[in-house]
């Protein structure tokens, strides 16, 4: 018996539809990260993209556990010297909720030209609508292990 090696022209995608409400931000981002790796399929294979597309809504309504609320900031640089500028997550969360998610599901992928391709298969939106439905996204559940 041969080992089985995955093709790119065989690899099947899916759309996945996961709802952010009341969800707790690295449980969801490390769930989303291994669904957009293909780490759930038969056929992962690390140096190929054989993930799926993950669609998610109600990103406004994603939450932290603890004092991260209060305490966590996002850091960019504004390639100036003296540039640094730090943005509490309250205000993120507000002004660019689909961010948050975002960033926190880029920290966990690879961080190479299959890790950049990876992440163009996530789309986030903070309320409840989308306008994939040409694609009929299936609905997965995420486990909310271990939240208040």
């Amino acid at each position: 018996m041969s080992t089985y090696n995955v093709s790119e022209p065989s690899i099947q995608r899916e759309w996945l539809l996961v709802d952010a409400e009341n969800m707790i931000l690295g449980r969801l981002a490390s769930e989303i990260a291994s669904i957009l790796r293909g780490k759930r399929k038969p056929i992962y294979s690390p140096h190929l993209d054989t993930g799926d597309h993950v669609i998610v809504v109600n990103a406004s309504r994603i939450r932290l556990t603890g004092k991260k609320p209060e305490k966590k900031r996002y850091f960019r640089h504004t390639m100036y010297p003296g540039g640094v500028r730090w943005t509490p997550f309250g205000e993120m969360l507000e002004d660019k909720p689909t961010e948050v998610i975002r960033l926190a599901v880029k920290g966990m992928l690879p961080k190479n030209r299959l890790g950049r391709a990876m992440i163009k298969k996530l789309k986030i939106y903070a309320g409840p609508e989308h306008p994939h439905e040409a694609q009929m996204p299936r609905a997965f559940e995420v486990k909310n292990v271990g939240g208040h």
